[in-house]
């Protein structure tokens, strides 16, 4: 009995040592080239996925119509698109980001969908509202409105679809975005977003 509590006492007492010494002196990944801990994604997907599906809002409190997918698509053009890229213009930050930040005007290689329209648009709003740690994907409820946030969750939430010529044309880079924060735009896209106007 005095043997189990030697060795229970010595695993408490060794098991942070360890910790703290492979912290301090291993080759811990922390830069965005290196591999990923161990069941990295399992550890960072589950506990998110119960977060987002906990706080999700159902129900968007704003129309989808015209309106909104132009500002929507505003918002992308000047907030977005450095990280997520346009349709055949893929993001040169997004891919060199860990996660690599999904490219949202394109289909994924297995199948027809485009970027998140399989997401529920209260699932795009939460992430865009509240940002994912330990990855390139801030949180916006301090730099947008609520109703921006919903247009551009819409906007990305319906990119599987046709979209109305006027947000196509700011997607496209055909007309200046406008910045809803006041800020000048710097995304230019120049590549026509096919997928958006054709389906």
């Amino acid at each position: 009995m005095g043997r189990l509590i030697l060795g229970i006492v010595i695993g408490i007492i060794l098991v942070p040592v360890a910790v703290l010494a492979y912290l301090k002196f291993g080759k811990v990944p922390v830069a965005v080239s290196d591999p990923p801990f161990p069941s990295e994604r399992l550890i960072t997907g589950v506990p998110l996925g119960a977060r987002i599906d906990r706080e999700l809002v159902k129900n968007p409190p704003i129309q989808l119509n015209e309106e909104t997918f132009v500002a929507g698509a505003h918002i992308y053009a000047d907030q977005c698109a450095v990280c997520h890229g346009f349709h055949g213009r893929p993001s040169v930050v997004g891919a060199h980001e860990f996660p690599d930040a999904p490219a949202l005007w394109e289909k994924h290689h297995n199948g027809e969908v485009v970027g998140v329209s399989d997401d529920a648009p209260g699932e795009t709003y939460w992430k865009v509202a509240n940002g994912i740690r330990l990855t390139g994907m801030p949180a916006y409820k301090e730099v947008l409105t609520d109703t921006q946030m919903w247009q551009v969750s819409l906007l990305l939430a319906s990119a599987d679809k046709p979209l109305p010529p006027a947000a196509v044309a700011v997607l496209n880079g055909e007309t200046t975005p406008q910045s809803p924060i006041g800020q000048m735009s710097t995304s230019q896209p120049t590549e026509k977003v096919e997928g958006a106007r054709k389906r």
